[in-house]
C-alpha cells in the first residue's frame, strides 16, 4: 500500500493545547462553572447551526464524532473526505467553538495530521489532543473546503476531572499564562480557582496584590512579579487596566463596588454601594441572574448606601456580580476559598513480602475530604484496572494493594489542602525455585508448538525470543496459572524458529529452551493470477518481487529461456531477500517479453515456475491518411492501421485537422473511432485542411501520423433551375433556365447541356420514362456545347426534323459537374404554331397619360410562333416612323417617342399576325399640357366691401380637363398682385372684405392636372370701393366641431404574400382626437411580438410581418378608438409557399390566376402530394 503521510506538529514545550481559550471579562462566565465546558468565553453553539451541519455531507464520508477523555488521556479524532472528483487535496480546517483556528495550537498537546490512500482515493485529517486538560472540553467544528463546495461537522469533547493532586495555588495562579507565545497567552483563566485546592503547610498572611499593584510604580512591576511568583504580568496589568476603567466616574453611584472581594467557605460578606440619589430603585444581579432576598441574601439600607450580605458562603456563590440603576452599573468578582483539611493520623511505615495484601492509612480532620495519594510523588488515581484501591471510611483514607511487588517498593505520600504525610513501604522476595524447566523441541511447519514450565511462586514472568520480549498476540498465546507459565503458537511458521527464554518478574533467573522449525522451499504466486502473466508499460522499471519460503532459506535462480540470469548490476538483474526474490527490469523494452522461470532450491527440496512477462508500449503512429471524397463542409478519409499495435489491441483512433495555414490541431472526435475510415464535417468552404491520426490502446495514445495530403472542401452546386422549352425549330431546340439556388464557395464556371434522342431508351421502360432518361449511360448522352457556356439560355443545332429528345443541363465548378437538371418530357424537333397573344401591361390598359416634354417608352409583350408580324396604326392610319421610332423582337415591341408633343396623342393600334392568325390591342396615350388664361373676365357688381367677378373657360384646355382657377387682386397704387382664391371650381366667384376707398384691379389664371396656365387674363375695369357710410356687420360664424369618431378612409385589402419575404398590410384611418390604432390577428391582439412591426404616418396605418411562414396566413384586423367611438376594417392574408408561386408572381402574374393554376397542379398530380 503506497500511502503519501504529512504531519503538522510542533515542538513547543509549552501548553499550546489551551483549546479553550480564556478571557478575563467575567460577565460571560456560566453558572455551573465547575461542570460547563463554556465556562470562560465559548458560548455553546446554537442547535439549529448543528441541525444544518447534520443534514450537509457534499464532501464528508465520515465525519469526527463526539467523545469523552480523562484529565491526562489521549484523544484523536478523524475525518474522511472521498477524492474521486477531487482534482487536489481539499483545505481542512478544525477550530475550537466559533472561531478559534486551532491550526496555530499545534505542538505538545494538539497534533493535527492528515493521510491519503491512494487505492481508495480518500483523504483522512486527525486531530489528536494529548495529556488532555480540564479546560479543553467543549464543542469543535471541522470544516472542509475545495473549490465551490463546503462541508461542516460539529462535535463535543467532555474531559472528566481526575483524582489527582495538584500543587499548591493562590489567587495569584489565575494569572499563570495559559500557552506562552500563543495566541491566548495573558488571557486570565479563574476556572483554576474552582478546580484546584490550596495546600498549605504553614498559614501566610493573605498579600492584596492588587493594592500592590495599583500603589506601585510602574518601574517596580518587574520586582513584584518576581517577589510573589506572578508569571502573567501582561495578564494582570490587563485585568488591572480593566479594573481601572470600571471605576469611571458615575453619576448614579457615589461609590461603587471593590473590584473584588474574597471569604471564606461558610463565611459571610459584605457588598457596599452608595448611590447619589436614594430615590431609585436598585437591582442585584449574580452571573447576569437577579438576586431576590431571602435568608441567604439580605439587602439593607442605610441612607445612600445599600448593602448586600451573602450568609453561608459556598463555591457556587464564587461568581460575577453587578448592580443596576436605571442604565448604570458597577461589578465585582467574589472568590470563595474552601477551610484548609489536616492529616490527624499519619501514615506508618511497613515491610512486606512479594504477593502480600497491603493496607496504607491515614486518617484526617473532615469527613469526605478530598485527600490525594502519591508514590515517590506521582499521583494515584482510583481506575477500575489500577493496582492500587483508594478506599474512604468516614475520616480514613486507605490505599490498598492486592498483590505486592518489587515495583511497589516506594514512598506513599497523602496529601490534603491542610498539610500532609508520607510513610516507606518495602517489599521483598522470597526464593525462587525451578520444578519443571523448558524442553527443546522440533517441529514441521504449521504444527502446534508448546513450551511449559513451572516455579515455586505464583508471580508474573516475561518471554523472550532470541533475546526478544514476546507480547500475546492472536499467533502467540501466553498462560499463566498458578505457578504453571505455557507459550503456545497454534500453527508454527518458519520465523518461529529460535531460541526462547522464559524470567520470572523480580528474579535474576532465566528457563532457556531451542525451538527448529523446517519447512520445504516453496514460491508464493497468488498475487499473478491463473496465467502467471505480468504487464508492464515499455519503458518503465519492472520489480517483480516474487515471496518465497523453506527452512533453512533456499537458494533462488533466474533464468530466460536457456539463459541464466546471472548479473547483478545489469538492466535484467535478480535481487534475493530472506523472504522474497525480485526480477528487476530497470527500462522495459518490448523484446524483454517472454517466459522467465524461477527455481528455489534447498535442503529439504526444490520449487519452480514460469512467469510470462508482457512488455506493453503505445501502438505505432498510422500511416499518413488519404482523403479520397471532399464536400461542401465535409471529406472522406481513410488509414492503414499501424504497423504494430504495441502488444496490446487496438481500442480505435483519434482523428484531429487543422487549416493548412495554421498550427493548432482540433480534435474531432471525443469517442474512439473504431473503423478505419471517418468522414470529417463542419469544415468552412473554400479552406484547405490537413487531417491526421492517433492509434489508441489501452496503454496510451500513440504519435499522430504523417499529415494527409491539403484538401479544399468544395461543393458542386445545385441543379439548374426551372429548366424550360424557349423555342423549337425543324432543326434545333433552344433551352432556358435559371442558375442553381445554392453555388457556393466555388463559384460557378458555367453550364453544359446534354441531351439524348428519344430511340435510345428501351421500349419496356417507356412507362417509366423520365427515370429511364436519368439511368442511361454516360456515352449515351451528347454534349451540345463542347465549351462551358455561361449563358442561361442556348440553342441545340442540327437536330433531325421530327426526332424527339431528352435534354439535361449541369452547373459546373470547380468541384465538378452538379445533378442535372433533366426537362420532364421529350420535346418534338419541329416547329409548332403558337397562336399570337398580346401580354397588354395593366398600366397601358388605361389612358396612358405623359406631359409635353417627356418621353414614351412602351414596351409590349407578346407571344406566338414562329415569330409574329407586328403592325401600329395611330387613329387607323400608319404611324410614321420618323416622329415616332417602333422596335420589333421575337417577344415583344417597343414604341419610343424622345419628346412628346400633344400632337403624340390618341389611340395606338397593336395588331401581331402568325399566318391566318391576328391578335390585336389598343392603347390610349394623353399627352397633356398647361392650358391657356381664362377667355373674359368682367367684374359684375360692386356693393359695399364686396366685388362679383365672372368669367369663361379658356379656349385651350391643354388637352386635359380645367381642374380649377386661381384669383388674384391687385391694389391701383401699388399694382402689387395678392392671391384671393386658389383652386376655385366656378366661373363666377364674390371677393370679399376689400378696403373701402381703394380701387382694385383683378385677373385670374386657369388650371389643370399639369399646373397653372401661363398667362393670366386681367379685368379690363376697376372696382372702386366707395365710401358710402353704411355701417357693415361682420356675418357671426358658430365654431365649427371638428371632433369625430374614427373612420377609415382607405380600407384592407386581401393579400397573398411569398413565405419567407416580408409583407405589409396598409389602410388610412381619420379621427379626432387621434385614435390609438391596434392590430389582431385572428380576432388575438399582437403584442410584443418581434415578427410584427406597427407604424402610422398622417394617419396611414402599416403592419408589417417579417418573413412570414404559411402559419401566419389568417384575417388580420386593424380597429381604431378614439373617446366618440371605434371603427375596424379587416382583410385576409394568405401565405404561398414554394419557388414556383414566387417566380410567377414575379412574372407579372395576378395572383388569382396563380391560385388556380397551383390547384390544378396539384390536382393532376395527387401523388406529390
Amino acid at each position: 500500500m503506497n500511502v503519501s503521510e504529512s504531519t503538522s506538529s510542533s515542538e513547543d514545550e509549552d501548553d499550546t493545547a489551551s483549546v479553550n481559550t480564556s478571557q478575563a471579562d467575567g460577565s460571560t462566565r456560566s453558572v455551573e462553572r465547575k461542570d460547563s465546558v463554556w465556562s470562560l468565553g465559548d458560548g455553546a453553539p446554537e442547535e439549529p447551526e448543528k441541525l444544518d451541519n447534520s443534514q450537509r455531507s457534499t464532501l464528508f464520508i465520515e465525519k469526527p464524532q463526539g467523545g469523552s477523555v480523562n484529565v491526562g488521556e489521549n484523544i484523536t479524532f478523524i475525518a474522511k473526505v472521498e477524492a474521486k472528483d477531487l482534482l487536489r487535496k481539499p483545505t481542512v480546517k478544525w477550530f475550537k467553538g466559533k472561531w478559534m483556528d486551532l491550526a496555530s495550537k499545534a505542538g505538545k498537546h494538539l497534533q493535527l495530521k492528515e493521510t491519503f490512500e491512494r487505492h481508495s482515493k480518500v483523504y483522512t485529517f486527525e486531530m489528536q489532543i494529548i495529556k488532555a486538560k480540564e479546560n479543553y472540553g467543549g464543542n469543535y467544528r471541522c470544516e472542509v473546503t475545495y473549490k465551490d463546495k463546503f462541508d461542516s461537522c460539529s462535535f463535543d469533547l467532555e474531559v472528566h476531572e481526575s483524582s489527582q493532586a495538584a500543587p499548591s495555588i493562590d489567587i495569584r495562579s489565575a494569572f499563570k499564562r495559559s500557552g506562552e507565545g500563543q495566541e491566548d497567552a495573558g488571557e486570565l483563566d479563574f476556572s483554576g480557582l474552582l478546580k484546584r485546592r490550596e495546600i498549605k503547610q504553614e498559614e501566610e498572611p493573605d498579600i492584596d496584590v492588587w493594592e500592590l499593584l495599583k500603589n506601585a510604580n510602574p518601574n517596580e512591576y518587574e520586582k513584584i512579579a518576581f517577589q510573589y511568583g506572578i508569571t502573567d504580568l501582561r495578564g494582570m496589568l490587563k485585568r488591572l487596566k480593566r479594573m481601572r476603567r470600571e471605576e469611571k466616574k458615575s453619576a448614579a453611584f457615589s461609590k461603587i463596588l471593590d473590584p473584588a472581594y474574597q471569604v471564606d467557605k461558610g463565611g459571610k460578606v459584605r457588598f457596599v454601594v452608595e448611590l447619589a440619589d436614594p430615590t431609585v430603585e436598585l437591582k442585584w444581579y449574580k452571573n447576569g441572574q437577579e438576586i431576590r432576598p431571602s435568608t441567604k441574601y439580605i439587602f439593607e439600607h442605610k441612607g445612600n448606601q445599600r448593602i448586600l450580605f451573602i450568609n453561608n458562603c459556598t463555591m457556587a456563590d464564587d461568581a460575577r456580580y453587578h448592580v443596576t440603576t436605571g442604565d448604570e452599573k458597577c461589578s465585582t468578582e467574589l472568590f470563595v476559598r474552601e477551610p484548609p483539611v489536616v492529616v490527624t493520623k499519619a501514615l506508618e511505615d511497613l515491610n512486606t513480602y512479594v504477593g502480600e495484601r497491603v493496607e496504607l492509612s491515614c486518617e484526617v480532620s473532615e469527613e469526605d475530604a478530598n485527600v490525594k495519594w502519591f508514590k515517590n510523588g506521582v499521583e494515584l488515581t482510583n481506575e477500575p484496572r489500577s493496582r492500587y484501591r483508594l478506599k474512604v471510611d468516614g475520616k480514613k483514607h486507605i490505599l490498598i494493594i492486592d498483590e505486592a511487588t518489587k515495583a511497589d517498593n516506594a514512598t506513599y505520600s497523602v496529601m490534603t489542602t491542610g498539610g500532609q504525610s508520607a510513610a516507606k513501604l518495602a517489599v521483598d522476595l522470597r526464593p525462587l525455585k525451578i520444578m519443571q524447566p523448558l524442553a527443546d523441541q522440533t517441529v514441521r511447519l504449521g504444527k502446534e508448538i508448546t513450551l511449559k514450565c513451572e516455579i515455586s511462586e505464583n508471580i508474573e514472568g516475561k518471554w523472550y525470543k532470541n533475546g526478544q520480549l514476546l507480547s500475546a498476540s492472536d499467533h502467540v498465546k501466553l498462560y499463566h496459572k498458578g505457578r504453571i507459565h505455557r507459550l503456545v503458537i497454534g500453527s508454527s511458521i518458519v520465523d518461529d524458529e529460535g531460541d526462547y527464554m522464559f524470567v520470572p518478574d523480580a528474579y535474576k533467573i532465566n528457563i532457556p529452551c531451542r525451538v527448529h522449525v523446517i519447512d520445504p522451499p516453496r514460491l508464493h504466486l497468488e498475487g499473478l493470477g491463473d496465467d502467471n502473466t505480468v504487464t508492464v508499460v515499455a519503458g518503465n522499471k519492472l520489480r517483480l518481487e516474487i515471496p518465497i519460503s523453506g527452512e533453512p532459506t533456499p537458494k533462488v535462480m533466474w533464468s530466460k529461456g536457456d539463459k541464466w540470469i546471472t548479473e547483478t548490476g545489469g538492466r535484467i538483474r535478480a535481487e534475493t531477500y530472506p523472504d522474497s526474490s525480485c526480477l528487476v527490469i530497470d527500462i522495459a523494452e518490448r523484446d524483454d517479453s517472454g517466459v522467465y522461470k524461477i527455481m528455489l532450491k534447498n535442503e529439504a527440496g526444490e520449487d519452480t515456475a514460469n512467469i510470462n512477462i508482457k512488455v506493453v508500449d503505445v501502438p505505432d503512429p498510422p500511416l499518413a491518411p488519404n482523403v479520397t471524397e471532399v464536400g461542401e463542409d465535409w471529406c472522406f478519409m481513410n488509414w492503414e492501421p499501424p504497423a504494430s499495435d504495441g502488444g496490446s489491441p487496438l481500442l480505435g483512433y483519434f482523428i484531429e485537422r487543422k487549416k493548412k495555414q495554421s498550427s493548432r490541431w482540433m480534435r474531432l472526435n471525443f469517442d474512439l473511432c473504431k473503423e478505419t475510415t471517418f468522414e470529417p464535417k463542419k469544415m468552412i468552404e473554400g479552406v484547405a485542411y490537413e487531417v491526421r491520426v492517433f492509434a489508441v490502446n489501452a496503454v496510451g495514445i500513440s504519435k499522430p501520423s504523417m499529415p494527409s495530403k491539403a484538401f479544399v472542401p468544395l461543393a458542386v452546386t445545385s441543379p439548374p433551375t426551372l429548366l424550360a422549352v424557349d423555342g423549337v425549330t425543324d432543326s434545333t431546340v433552344t433551352m432556358k433556365w435559371r442558375p442553381p439556388d445554392h453555388i457556393g464557395a466555388a463559384g460557378l464556371d458555367g453550364y453544359v447541356i446534354e441531351y439524348c434522342f428519344e430511340g435510345s431508351i428501351s421500349a419496356d421502360l417507356c412507362d417509366e420514362l423520365v427515370e429511364a432518361t436519368h439511368d442511361l449511360e454516360a456515352e449515351e448522352w451528347l454534349v451540345a456545347n463542347p465549351e462551358l457556356t455561361d449563358k442561361t439560355r442556348y440553342t441545340i443545332t442540327d437536330l433531325p426534323a421530327g426526332s424527339r429528345i431528352f435534354v439535361r443541363v449541369k452547373a459546373v465548378n470547380a468541384a465538378g459537374p452538379s445533378e442535372p437538371r433533366l426537362h420532364p418530357q421529350p420535346i418534338l424537333v419541329k416547329e409548332v404554331i403558337e397562336p399570337p397573344k398580346i401580354r397588354l401591361p395593366r398600366h397601358l390598359k388605361q389612358t396612358y397619360i405623359r406631359r409635353v416634354g417627356e418621353a414614351v417608352n412602351l414596351v409590349v409583350p407578346f407571344q406566338g410562333r414562329p415569330r409574329p408580324k407586328v403592325s401600329w396604326k395611330k387613329n387607323g392610319v400608319s404611324v410614321d416612323k420618323n416622329q415616332i421610332n417602333i422596335r420589333n423582337s421575337e417577344n415583344d415591341t417597343i414604341i419610343f417617342i424622345r419628346k412628346a408633343e400633344r400632337s403624340h396623342s390618341g389611340k395606338y393600334d397593336l395588331k401581331v399576325k402568325v399566318e391566318n392568325l391576328v391578335d390585336k390591342a389598343t392603347i390610349d396615350i394623353q399627352v397633356v399640357d398647361r392650358p391657356g388664361p381664362p377667355h373674359v373676365v368682367k367684374i359684375e357688381d360692386v356693393w359695399g366691401e364686396n366685388v362679383a367677378l365672372a368669367w369663361q373657360p379658356p379656349k385651350d384646355d391643354g388637352n386635359a380637363a380645367i381642374t380649377g382657377y386661381t384669383i388674384q387682386k391687385a391694389d391701383k397704387k401699388s399694382m402689387e398682385w395678392f392671391t384671393v382664391i386658389e383652386h376655385y371650381h366656378r366661373t363666377s366667384a364674390t371677393i370679399t372684405e376689400l378696403i373701402i376707398g381703394n380701387e382694385y384691379y383683378f385677373r385670374i389664371f386657369a388650371e389643370n392636372m399639369c399646373g397653372l396656365s401661363e398667362d393670366a387674363t386681367m379685368t379690363t375695369e376697376s372696382a372702386v370701393i366707395a365710401k358710402d357710410g353704411k355701417i357693415y356687420k361682420n356675418p357671426i360664424y358658430e365654431d365649427f366641431n371638428f371632433t369625430e369618431a374614427p373612420m377609415f378612409t382607405q380600407p384592407l385589402i386581401n393579400t397573398y404574400a411569398v413565405a419567407g419575404y416580408n409583407a405589409t398590410l396598409n389602410c388610412s384611418v381619420r379621427g379626432n382626437p387621434k385614435p390609438k390604432i391596434s392590430w389582431m390577428k385572428n380576432k388575438v391582439t399582437i403584442l410584443n411580438d418581434p415578427r410584427y412591426r406597427m407604424f402610422g404616418n398622417q394617419g396611414v396605418c402599416t403592419l408589417e410581418i417579417r418573413k412570414p411562414s404559411p402559419y401566419d396566413g389568417g384575417t388580420y384586423t386593424c380597429k381604431a378608438v378614439n373617446e366618440l367611438g371605434e371603427a375596424a376594417v379587416e382583410c385576409k392574408l394568405e401565405v404561398k409557399g414554394g419557388l414556383s408561386f414566387f417566380r410567377l408572381l414575379m412574372q407579372g402574374v395576378p395572383p388569382h390566376i396563380i391560385h388556380s393554376y397551383m390547384q390544378e397542379m396539384q390536382a393532376g398530380n395527387p401523388e406529390g402530394k
